[in-house]
């Protein structure tokens, strides 16, 4: 799979709250830093969007993608939204190893 596609991949198994889908497109090793916690492996992140998110009936907005497929690292810059409402903007910077995502560095305003 191409890394953009598994990317989109990984939003719409966040705006579907699918986390069996969710769980397929993270490698076991991946985290997630952002600017409030870390999350250290695929298990602590898909239990707090499970359990903890404030939030799930968000969507994400992508407004870019930008792919270096030699170093297999995927940029996103984008929007979270509540139908209409702007809950805040992000960029998600992805690092992907054995068509899985590894590491996600999340900044937002």
């Amino acid at each position: 799979m191409n890394p953009a596609a598994l990317v989109r991949q990984y939003y719409d198994a966040l705006d579907e709250n699918d986390y069996a889908a969710l769980e397929s497109v993270l490698a076991p090793a991946f985290v997630q830093r952002r600017p409030d916690r870390t999350f250290e492996n695929r298990e602590a992140f898909v239990q707090f969007m499970r359990e903890k998110r404030p939030n799930t009936d968000t969507n994400h907005d992508l407004e870019s993608i930008v792919v270096d497929a030699d170093r297999e690292r995927v940029a996103v810059r984008g929007r979270v939204v509540d139908g209409d409402t702007l809950l805040f903007e992000f960029a998600d910077f992805f690092e992907l190893e054995d068509g899985r995502l590894v590491r996600l560095e999340t900044y937002s305003r």
